[in-house]
């Protein structure tokens, strides 16, 4: 069945390490102190990880990229009752195991409270897996972008601008200063609140896989120009990270430095930070942010001298970080699963055929009650010719005839005597058949704009974004038309 790991091994060294934010000496793997500290790096069966994700489940689904990142992360349950992420590439994305193995080993040598650490590996046949420490409580974008309750403190910002230094330096003084697609969907909290480094990107998504999936409007420009990833390119990424922090959104580079230049911070700051900070606080964090967006890589600072400047910025240094987070502390066990109506797992699926189905069955029930104030001018001049358009795409429609499908229903929506979200929801569909993913999401999220509400344009979107490769803007769209159907079946 494979290797089995003692529980202790896992969580011994939970308990016995708590540093204050300034003091990083003993978290590392390595010194006399922490030598035996935290597990090792063990190579799992495949039986093993099939039984801890109940046979890679869509329900343990933790999250999924799309083309440009082939990959899905799971979670699972190890039988000594350990939470862990496992990671399964594509086939093909590594067809050499001896340099899978190899590069896994690599990164899991590693050893640090600043990481989500990689616990193992599994490479049988033709699967390729990573498994790492799994962290219960959401990614930075969830807690910055997504809030609930309360926005992120600015002194817990600072930690995580400070703890994401010292990781950075970290896999610098351990020779692994290259990392793939810094961005707030890497950073994990733990059972503490503690932000740590996901250890997923210190590997690329596959052996000759692009290394940047994001918007190309945050890539590092001599990626742009070399396709070639430095360590100067992950400071570049670090400073986008700090101007999210400071933001509380996800700013182009380019934007946020021409407000930089013409000193108008307070369209930079995040409005729910007012009264939270010191001027000279913001100041000192744009002016780093500043130094790791230049367009010379050799004028960036090091991950060394960003710790330092870090280290005196910081407050509430006695506070625990789940207290700043606004999180219960101890070993929370994992968000359960976001459980999908039939629509949902089509969308997941971006099993396309099943939501033609699925529109075709609805029909044009959801545009009760839509607007549509006509003249008698409209009725008798352009309402036939209107109707005639609507026909002949519903027919092609359902012929899957999908190019005719758009014309007419573009013939429709251009005649603006009528609007109807269910022509978008469908032209939006005929685009996602034809591989116009681009223009199926416009029309998804002009149904939205229609009927704000409607479960359909959510989910649409979601399927758009899923064949864009915006994995993480797809997940929260599938989300939103999840809670909008339940909230629907309740009334």
């Amino acid at each position: 069945m494979g290797v089995r790991c003692s529980k202790s091994s896992f969580c011994c060294w939970h308990s016995s390490l708590k540093p204050s934010p300034h003091d990083f000496s003993d978290l590392e793997n390595g010194g006399e102190n922490g030598k035996n500290a935290f597990p090792g790096f063990t190579e799992f069966s495949l039986d093993v990880l099939m039984i801890a994700t109940d046979g890679f489940s869509a329900d343990n689904i933790v999250s999924e990229h799309g083309e440009k990142a082939p990959n899905v992360v799971y979670k699972g349950l190890l039988e000594n009752g350990q939470w862990v992420a496992v990671k399964r590439f594509n086939r093909s994305a590594w067809p050499d195991s001896r340099q899978f193995l190899d590069e896994a080993k690599a990164v899991g040598n590693l050893r640090s409270e600043r990481l989500a650490n990689l616990l193992g590996c599994c490479c049988e046949g033709e699967q390729r897996l990573l498994v790492a420490e799994f962290m219960p409580n959401e990614t930075l974008a969830k807690h910055l972008f997504h809030w609930d309750s309360q926005p992120m403190k600015w002194a817990m910002r600072l930690r995580v601008a400070l703890y994401l230094a010292q990781a950075m330096d970290y896999c610098c003084n351990k020779g692994r200063a290259l990392y793939h697609d810094l961005n707030a969907y890497r950073i994990l909290f733990d059972q503490d609140g503690n932000p740590r480094l996901s250890c997923f990107g210190l590997m690329k998504n596959s052996r000759d896989g692009k290394s940047y999936s994001t918007n190309l409007a945050f890539t590092p420009p001599e990626y742009m120009r070399t396709g070639r990833v430095t360590s100067e390119s992950v400071v570049y990424s670090f400073g986008t990270m700090l101007l999210d922090l400071l933001s509380g959104k996800h700013i182009p580079p380019s934007h946020a430095l021409d407000l930089i230049r013409v000193k108008n911070l307070s369209m930079l700051m995040d409005s729910c930070l007012e009264g939270d900070f010191s001027n000279d606080d913001g100041t000192e964090l744009v002016r780093l942010a500043t130094r790791c967006l230049q367009y010379e890589a050799r004028e960036r600072p090091n991950a060394k001298s960003l710790v330092n400047s870090l280290v005196t910025i910081q407050k509430e240094t006695e506070v625990p970080s789940h207290v700043l987070l606004g999180i219960r502390h101890g070993a929370a066990t994992p968000p359960q699963p976001l459980l999908l109506t039939t629509t949902g797992e089509a969308c997941l699926r971006k099993d396309l055929t099943a939501l033609h189905e699925i529109l075709q069955k609805n029909g044009y029930k959801d545009d009760e009650g839509i607007a549509n104030e006509l003249s008698f001018q409209m009725w008798t001049n352009q309402m036939q010719e209107t109707l005639n358009s609507k026909q002949q795409g519903d027919a092609a429609f359902r012929a899957k005839d999908f190019i005719t499908a758009i014309e007419c229903y573009t013939q429709f929506n251009d005649g603006g005597t009528m609007v109807s979200p269910t022509i978008y929801a469908r032209r939006c569909l005929s685009y996602l058949m034809t591989d116009m993913a681009q223009e199926a999401l416009g029309d998804a999220m002009q149904a939205q704009v229609i009927s704000p509400e409607w479960p359909t344009a959510f989910y649409l979107q979601s399927v758009a974004l899923f064949s864009l490769g915006m994995e993480n803007d797809a997940q929260e769209a599938l989300k939103q038309a999840t809670k909008l159907e339940a909230k629907r079946s309740k009334n």
